[in-house]
């Protein structure tokens, strides 16, 4: 079975088609910087690695590329849109609707959409992605895989706010929780590594958007990303943890609209709002030339990381491990670095020289002596995706 999947972030949208069950990877790719001038388009197919640079303003634009690459006359996979016999979709936000992966149909578009208000820079991407997929591949199924389902194990105590009893009965305002595909792959793989199912782990997924996540016995106990996706660490474009009378005075007091704080808080926040830049990379950069914002920012990310990590191992009664994956996760030792200095208090040292080692397959950075894993694992979504949509086109 040849099974399509997309993988659409705010920014990014990243591709694999598979062979299942076997879990070979035909070919594989990468859409970044969208909605800029300079976005980039990578391919890896049978030719090899391919690179296009070209204003990609929006999702669909980044879609269409991806299509014309797959059944490119050289380089591509397939031969014709049929040879697809399955497309797996990553959603951000199911609500309560879905605790598991779905078969697309119009309810679940419908659900969907209607969830895009809480994760506005995702879901409108991710059905978009449905659309085309439905378009281009007409006689493959569309499977929605959710980023909520894998929270849904929190305790009760861990997914409601502290607000009217009558919001969360009637109107399912609690907590959910985002990344969940990301988080239950690398926590899954960090088990299987330290040779303890029941591992006490604290997975950190950092790209343009962030969450950290607390794992016990791999079921998810408490996780950083709430209602939306708008909370917890600091990230590309979002605020992360504000002080919520901070939304009324805007409004209030200094005149800006209800829709004009969503947009700041959502687009305009974050390292972008600190630096003005909001790709971690061009951050650095300009930390290293003496960018007194962009090192402040890179301050305050790696503090917001190490006040969740110490929150969590107080929920879970101790730390077995960390696990940094996705894109900054995996690629930025700066940051990492700034997370696991001065955390000896908790047994975490890491060891300069594994942290700067670059690697792409699962590693250990933390020291001898330190008493707490600390693990780098590329995060594999669309596996962990092509998994469950195999699965449930089999059922």
């Amino acid at each position: 079975m040849n099974i399509l999947i997309l993988n659409a972030g705010s920014s990014s949208i990243k591709f694999q088609l598979l062979k299942m069950p076997s879990e070979t990877v035909v070919c594989s790719g990468l859409v970044e910087r969208i909605g800029a001038r300079d976005a980039v388009l990578t391919y890896n197919g049978q030719g090899g690695t391919s690179k296009v640079t070209a204003a990609i303003k929006n999702h669909k634009e980044g879609l269409t590329q991806i299509t014309k690459m797959l059944w490119h006359p050289e380089k591509g996979a397939i031969g014709h849109a049929d040879d697809i016999d399955a497309v797996g979709h990553r959603v951000v936000h199911g609500g309560d609707s879905f605790s598991a992966t779905a078969l697309v149909t119009g309810k679940v578009k419908a659900e969907i959409a209607h969830f895009a208000t809480l994760a506005p820079l995702h879901n409108p991407h991710n059905l978009e992605g449905i659309s085309v997929a439905e378009e281009l591949f007409p006689k493959a199924k569309q499977v929605a895989v959710f980023d909520t389902a894998f929270h849904q194990t929190m305790p009760v105590h861990a997914r409601t706010y502290a607000i009217p009893k009558s919001l969360k009965t009637e109107h399912g305002i609690q907590a959910y929780g985002f990344h969940g595909t990301s988080h239950k792959y690398v926590s899954e793989k960090a088990a299987q590594h330290l040779g303890n199912q029941n591992a006490k782990i604290a997975s950190v997924h950092l790209g343009n958007g962030c969450s950290i996540t607390a794992v016990v016995n791999g079921k998810s106990v408490d996780t950083s990303l709430g209602f939306a996706p708008g909370n917890g660490l600091i990230m590309g474009s979002r605020s992360g943890d504000i002080d919520h009378a901070l939304i009324f005075h805007l409004v209030s007091s200094l005149g800006h609209s209800l829709e004009d704080v969503n947009n700041m808080l959502t687009k305009k926040s974050g390292m972008l709002g600190l630096t003005g830049h909001s790709d971690l990379r061009d951050i650095q950069r300009q930390a290293e030339e003496g960018d007194r914002d962009c090192i402040l920012a890179l301050d305050m990310n790696a503090y917001r990381i190490k006040k969740y990590i110490g929150a969590y191992a107080a929920a879970m009664n101790g730390l077995d491990a960390i696990v940094f994956t996705a894109g900054i996760g995996e690629n930025s030792s700066l940051l990492r670095k700034l997370v696991c200095t001065h955390m000896d208090y908790l047994g975490i040292l890491l060891d300069d020289e594994k942290n700067e080692a670059p690697s792409n397959v699962l590693r250990e950075i933390n020291a001898d002596a330190s008493k707490v894993k600390l693990l780098v694992i590329p995060t594999n979504e669309e596996l962990e995706i092509a998994k469950q949509a195999h699965a449930l086109t089999l059922a």
